[in-house]
């Protein structure tokens, strides 16, 4: 019930009215922090080659002295050899984003990642400063569906967003770089009077999202977002809005680390995510 996402005091009714006795809510959490060596030994489990690597994060309000914040939860999934999709490791802190991106990175790498071809992501200024250092010299995929988003931002006037939304995703749809990069030029022709501080924005950010042209075509698709890892998000959200507001960082680690650990497992034991011949 913990992992499903019910509330200690629920869970407590439920177990008194199912068993005929009485257990409190502090019982259900002493219980559920049983799970923490298990779910510890999985977060610290060795990793081997990951071709795809995506990673995001997401916010949960944790209690701290008497005050309430936000911690980051920063997660990686990825791609191995086998084509199979699998949570490669969570992190919670309340701490400075880049030294938090860079920790975390780091630990992917002591376990034995290896292998990288390819980084997805956000352009979170944190991630980007870590991923440099970690993964120097990888390729980078900047996430289409995030730069959609943030293209909006650069839009003078409401009329101009459904226009320039068909102008972008026209130019990820090309069938190749080369064409990508025609369109893109045209893009920025289009909005350079109408619309400069877009075509600015178009110019320096939108070739972020156009590394993915460079891999196997059958894996654009699946390589060109983080929406993977964006479900993932809703599925904590889902599970974690009963807590609203975890009493303190190790409480929201074990909560999402149980929802991972069952999603990976469900991952890893099905159905192929993409084929990687090629590798």
């Amino acid at each position: 019930m913990y992992v499903q996402g019910v509330s200690t005091r629920k869970a407590a009714a439920i177990t008194e009215r199912l068993c005929g006795s009485e257990i409190s809510s502090t019982q259900v959490s002493r219980a559920a922090a049983l799970l923490d060596d298990v779910l510890e030994a999985w977060r610290n489990r060795p990793l081997g080659t990951i071709i795809y690597l995506y990673l995001d994060a997401l916010y949960e309000k944790v209690r701290l002295d008497g005050q309430i914040r936000d911690a980051a939860v920063l997660m990686a999934s990825g791609v191995n050899l086998e084509g199979k999709r699998m949570i490669l490791g969570v992190s919670v802190s309340l701490g400075e984003q880049e030294l938090h991106w860079r920790d975390f990175l780091e630990s992917l790498v002591e376990r034995g990642l290896t292998g990288l071809e390819l980084i997805i992501s956000d352009a979170h200024v944190g991630l980007q400063a870590a991923r440099k250092a970690v993964f120097s010299g990888i390729p980078w995929q900047r996430c289409q569906f995030h730069l959609q988003q943030n293209a909006s931002q650069y839009v003078p006037r409401q009329s101009m967003k459904w226009e320039v939304a068909a102008d972008i995703r026209a130019i990820f749809n090309a069938p190749d770089r080369a064409q990508a990069e025609v369109q893109l030029r045209k893009t920025i022709e289009k909005f350079a009077h109408s619309a400069s501080r877009l075509a600015d924005w178009l110019e320096g950010n939108i070739p972020d999202g156009l590394t993915v042209f460079s891999f196997p075509e059958a894996h654009w698709r699946r390589i060109r977002t983080v929406n993977s890892l964006e479900r993932v998000c809703k599925e904590i959200r889902r599970r974690t809005r009963v807590a609203c507001i975890f009493p303190n960082e190790a409480s929201c680690l074990r909560r999402v680390s149980a929802v991972l650990m069952e999603i990976s497992e469900t991952w890893e034991t099905g159905r192929i995510y993409l084929s990687l011949l090629r590798f």
